[in-house]
């Protein structure tokens, strides 16, 4: 079995020092190192600008009038009692005992 090691780049980062106290002051209110802090606000700012380009991508592929369609269709059934959340959000056992999902 080989073991996989996470690879890290070193890469110096110039801050205002009012952001870098500010970047301090969070992360010390959270527990974490500045470090943590900035890796996870790049990686969540990265994630965001990646969805924002997933959609855009994939709007002019949209059938609109087809989904239309789809929501106006007659047919199904109305939720029934089991189909209601509970408080905990979760939905209470199918009344024929098997777990419900």
């Amino acid at each position: 079995m080989t073991k996989r090691r996470k690879q890290t780049s070193v890469y110096p980062l110039r801050l205002p020092a009012s952001l870098k106290t500010a970047v301090r002051e969070v992360s010390q209110r959270d527990g974490t190192s500045i470090n943590q802090f900035v890796t996870t606000a790049v990686a969540e700012k990265l994630s965001a600008m990646r969805t924002a380009d997933f959609f855009a991508e994939h709007r002019a592929q949209a059938d609109i009038e087809g989904a239309r369609r789809i929501l106006r269709r007659p047919g199904g059934q109305p939720p029934g009692p089991a189909d209601q959340p509970t408080d905990r959000g979760r939905q209470p056992p199918d009344p024929e005992g098997q777990p419900t999902r």
